[in-house]
């Protein structure tokens, strides 16, 4: 049973069986958002989908940077620069990609990682842009069930 789906722009529906939710800057003790601290976190959020299901392909929506202090002159990091605020891994599943695989026994799967501005848990058509927009026919594998 999924948790939810998620209407891809591409047409194709995937079903979310699983998902991981983190605050982007929960534990973040002093300093300020800047680039070489986002650079970490993305490539940490990568990572750790990668580790957390290392038989599956992994795919990394590159997220939204925000610079809310425009021209402001830079601090010692340079500017600040900002994520959203919620770190997402999803473990996603639909209809195998290989036309010629029986979708009775066959489904496609991909894990994703991408970052939301809320906690929500995506769905249909409100789900973040860049998560929609994953070309799944390129990056997902077909498995047996």
């Amino acid at each position: 049973m999924s948790l939810s789906y998620v209407n891809l722009t591409s047409g194709r529906t995937v079903d979310l069986t699983e998902v991981r939710l983190s605050s982007t800057y929960g534990g973040f003790l002093e300093g300020y958002p800047c680039r070489r601290i986002n650079d970490m976190s993305v490539s940490g959020l990568e990572r750790g989908a990668k580790a957390a299901h290392p038989h599956s392909p992994v795919h990394l929506v590159a997220p939204a940077r925000e610079y809310p202090e425009g021209d402001a002159a830079p601090g010692p990091f340079g500017p600040v620069e900002v994520l959203p605020a919620v770190r997402c891994v999803g473990v996603f599943t639909s209809n195998p990609v290989d036309p010629d695989l029986d979708p009775v026994l066959h489904r496609s799967g991909l894990v994703v990682a991408w970052y939301q501005a809320d906690p929500d848990v995506p769905s249909g058509d409100r789900a973040d842009q860049g998560l929609r927009d994953v070309p799944w026919d390129e990056l997902a594998e077909d498995f047996e069930l």
